[in-house]
């Protein structure tokens, strides 16, 4: 399985949401708080062109916020994804 990341802030809901997605289906993640780091939150934001939290990476990948990785585990893409 590609290792997950996820940037996030203690007080975002779709935060939340996304950690909860993994967690139901048995997704370790590695959690990157960038509450209290400014410059890592414009790092990433600069790096995958995103402002807003939580910015989900797979493997290589950005995936996206939480909405696109609803949308992925709808679609069944996920699965194949999060796949070596």
């Amino acid at each position: 399985m590609k290792p997950v990341k996820i940037y996030t802030t203690t007080y975002c809901p779709y935060c939340k949401r996304a950690k909860a997605l993994f967690d139901a289906l048995a997704v370790s993640y590695e959690e990157i708080n960038v509450e209290d780091d400014a410059e890592l939150r414009a790092e990433m934001a600069d790096k995958y062109h995103w402002q807003t939290v939580p910015m989900i990476v797979i493997g290589d990948e950005f995936i996206g916020g939480f909405d696109d990785l609803a949308q992925l585990q709808a679609s069944g893409e996920l699965t194949k994804k999060l796949a070596d």
